[in-house]
């Protein structure tokens, strides 16, 4: 009797480490992932600058997208900054669908001296999950 109980008590023992031993999923924090989408709009006149969208992913890898320049030879092109609006609303369309979430957006503007001009609009959306 006294090694009936004694066996008992060990299979219980062994049964509850082993049920200990492995952690749910819920127990285990999950890691915060970042991501980010730059666009960088240049306002150079005649087309002469360079526009694009860089997805800085969260291994730190990059991919790049070309957006349309805002100006052309005869001055802001409403069709280019359409287009762009399209490609940026459907990146985040994209990437809300994939479970990011938008945390922060920044925008700057640079331009070389008052006199010239040309310049850059830049604009960071940090996504989260």
């Amino acid at each position: 009797m006294k090694t009936k109980s004694i066996m008992l008590s060990s299979l219980f023992t062994l049964i509850l480490i082993s049920l200990l031993a492995f952690k749910s999923a819920e127990d285990t924090p999950n890691k915060t992932l970042y991501m980010e989408v730059a666009t960088i709009e240049s306002i150079i006149p005649a087309g002469g600058g360079r526009s694009k969208m860089i997805i800085t992913l969260p291994d730190g890898n990059q991919k790049e997208a070309e957006l349309e320049n805002l100006y052309s030879i005869s001055g802001i092109n409403f069709d280019n900054v359409q287009s762009n609006e399209r490609a940026i609303i459907e990146k985040i369309n994209q990437l809300t669908a994939e479970g990011w979430e938008l945390q922060q957006v920044t925008s700057g503007v640079q331009s070389p001296s008052p006199a010239k001009a040309q310049g850059i609009y830049m604009t960071r959306y940090l996504f989260k999950k």
